[in-house]
């Protein structure tokens, strides 16, 4: 089944950006049908609108509590026949009825090597805690916030002169090439939800391109 690929963002959207490329590769086994916020002032909207991908926007602040925004952001998604959603920088903690109805179709990429850094500051607290490998994580979605089954990580080195800004820009540098690998083995049913757990299909063709998603990727 080919996938119908939904992008949730709340500002600018740079990993949507990167995401966004694969349209331009002629193998890629999706479609990137929609760009949905939460926030009308969200820069990356314009951005989805260059690239030509419709987009829309769900005013949280319209509704009464969380699961009510949720349910109409499923609406907004199902009419637009979406089957795989993808959180990029969506500011959002979603309700466990959203979770559980989008359940092995619900990705999110993290900032930290999970399950380390769960939650926000990940790079402060990774500098105060003296870790000396840090990255980021794409993972399945789950009602508690960044612990759903892993698909993919990178990793960087933590330098000895980092301070919390550089790192964070090589993490991101990362982060804008996981995603879209991790989003193509989904959407080529390499890796699925089984049993709680990211299950990989190999075939020989293939085995190489998987070892090196699952491997981290060390980047001075």
């Amino acid at each position: 089944m080919r996938r119908k690929i939904a992008i949730l963002i709340s500002g600018r959207g740079s990993n949507m950006l990167s995401l966004l490329e694969l349209r331009q590769q002629a193998d890629f086994p999706g479609d990137i049908v929609l760009v949905l916020s939460n926030r009308h002032d969200a820069t990356g909207l314009a951005c989805a609108s260059q690239a030509g991908v419709p987009t829309a926007v769900v005013d949280h602040k319209q509704f009464p509590d969380r699961e009510s925004f949720d349910r109409a952001v499923s609406d907004v998604l199902e009419q637009n026949g979406v089957n795989l959603v993808v959180l990029a920088g969506f500011m959002r903690i979603l309700s466990t009825w959203f979770v559980e109805r989008w359940q092995g179709r619900l990705i999110n990429i993290h900032p930290s090597l999970l399950p380390l850094f769960r939650g926000v500051d990940t790079h402060r607290r990774a500098l105060e805690e003296g870790v000396r490998i840090h990255g980021c994580t794409v993972h399945y979605v789950v009602p508690e916030l960044d612990a759903g089954p892993i698909i993919a990580q990178a990793a960087v080195p933590v330098l000895p002169d980092d301070d919390e800004q550089g790192l964070s820009a090589r993490v991101l540098a990362q982060e804008h090439l996981l995603y879209p690998q991790a989003l193509r083995m989904i959407c080529s049913d390499l890796v699925m939800l089984q049993n709680g757990r990211a299950a990989y299909k190999t075939s020989p063709c293939r085995e190489d391109a998987i070892k090196a998603l699952r491997s981290p990727t060390i980047q001075p």
